[in-house]
C-alpha cells in the first residue's frame, strides 16, 4: 500500500475520492473517523489520508490528485484563470479543465 493523498481542505479530500471512485481506482481510507480524538491527539495523526490498495494504479491515481490540486489552487488563487476545455482523442468526449483522464473512458490527457 502507498499513501497518495492527504489534506485539511474537506472539499478537495472528497474531490479525490470521487474522481478516484469514477475511475474505479482501489483506496482506501484512513483516519476517516478521527475528527473526534482531536485534542487528545496531535491534528496530524486525526487527518485523513487516502491510501491506494493496488501500488500499479499509483502512477493514473497521481495523475488524478495533480489535476484536482491544481484546480483547487487555480480556482482559491483568485488570478481568474480558467483552464481549457478538452476533447478525449479516444472516445471524443468533452471533458472540463479540471480533468485530466476522461470521466467517459478513462484514457489520459
Amino acid at each position: 500500500m502507498k499513501k497518495l493523498f492527504s489534506s485539511e481542505d474537506a472539499f478537495e479530500l472528497q474531490a479525490v475520492r470521487s474522481e478516484l471512485d469514477a475511475l474505479s481506482i482501489p483506496y482506501m481510507v484512513k483516519n476517516e473517523f478521527a475528527s473526534g480524538a482531536l485534542g487528545e491527539l496531535p491534528w496530524q495523526e486525526a487527518q485523513q489520508e487516502l491510501w491506494l490498495v493496488d501500488d500499479t494504479w499509483f502512477h493514473r491515481a497521481s495523475k488524478v490528485v495533480n489535476g484536482i490540486k491544481a484546480n483547487f489552487a487555480s480556482s482559491q488563487g483568485g488570478k481568474g484563470q480558467e483552464g481549457r476545455e478538452w476533447v478525449c482523442n479516444r472516445c471524443g468526449e468533452e471533458n472540463g479543465s479540471a480533468f485530466e483522464v476522461c470521466w467517459q473512458c478513462g484514457d489520459d490527457l
